[in-house]
């Protein structure tokens, strides 16, 4: 069966090597497989918005590890952060919206949105083409993205104000008025990686007419191992992710402290790492790799007792 190439546009505010966590890592995934299959893809990134999130000390990134025949749209506001605050204050592209019509521009098949926090929500495109959106995360329904109030448990209720002033963040007034809802108006189908993601959106009260379809996210196929040694003398449990409180690494020390039967491997960075390695002072079954590569990443999934 023959299929005719189509023209593909990505939108999503987090891009590697402009990235911290796993929508970024599959919008890539996504857009390697549709190159490879000869697709027209471009990829619409914020710079800026990385520039304001990432934690202090962060290494300068490096190149794209991409198909050579994806197109990047970094964008860049000579405002520098002030274009991603504007956009989290008003849910519209801003400082960045005139780049985004000269990119959108009638050009695509298909524009497929992903984490659009700091691109806006407004900047879906009223056009021919096919609109999707990825729910990666619960930021449709959750200002904070993840439905975890103050930092500290799972959310029972919807106190947004509270929860996002408490985080540090300024409010986002146009929660409150009809921007969301006029713009995913114009959404042709959502995208759930989960049931559990979809399901919960309609909880919280999220109301669309185009449907929610549950497409699980994928992983390429991992070249296989040539005479590899393992990459750690002893057998050990790993953890790979963002060191944010959220995604439970303390757990996993505080039973590490307990537990003889095997090492600890935590491979990542974030700004729960102090607070673990502090945790962890004097275990010598946990290690702490830092960002890991991930070819380097295969290897250590590979030679696990089990990847936590």
């Amino acid at each position: 069966m023959t299929i005719r190439p189509r023209r593909f546009c990505l939108v999503t505010t987090f891009y590697p090597p402009f990235n911290f966590g796993g929508d970024g890592i599959t919008v890539r995934r996504l857009a390697h497989a549709l190159a490879e299959r000869g697709h027209h893809v471009e990829v619409v990134h914020c710079v800026d918005a990385y520039d304001l999130v990432k934690p202090a000390g962060t290494p300068p990134v490096g190149d794209y590890q991409d198909h050579p025949a994806i197109v990047h749209h970094a964008l860049r506001s000579r405002a520098g952060p002030l274009s991603p605050l504007v956009t989290h204050l008003t849910g519209r592209p801003g400082l960045k919206g005139g780049r985004l019509r000269t990119i959108f521009g009638g050009r695509f098949d298909v524009v497929h949105f992903h984490n659009a926090s700091l691109i806006g929500v407004g900047a879906l495109p009223d056009g021919p083409a096919l609109t999707l959106y990825t729910m990666h995360d619960h930021w449709l329904v959750c200002p904070m993205h993840v439905l975890w109030r103050f930092n500290r448990e799972p959310c029972p209720a919807r106190r947004c104000v509270a929860c996002t002033v408490r985080a540090g963040r300024p409010p986002q007034v146009w929660r409150h008025t009809g921007i969301l809802a006029d713009s995913l108006a114009r959404v042709d189908a959502f995208i759930a990686p989960s049931r559990f993601t979809r399901d919960k959106h309609l909880e919280q009260g999220l109301r669309v007419t185009a449907p929610i379809v549950h497409i699980p996210n994928f992983s390429p196929h991992p070249a296989p191992p040539s005479g590899e040694v393992a990459p750690h003398p002893v057998p050990y449990f790993l953890f790979a992710g963002r060191l944010e409180r959220i995604k439970g690494a303390h757990v996993l020390v505080d039973l590490f402290s307990r537990y003889r039967g095997a090492d600890l491997l935590i491979a990542g960075d974030g700004h729960e790492a102090p607070a673990l390695r502090a945790a962890a002072m004097g275990n010598p079954q946990i290690h702490f790799l830092g960002v890991v590569a991930s070819s380097r990443l295969e290897a250590l999934m590979r030679h696990a007792v089990a990847v936590l």
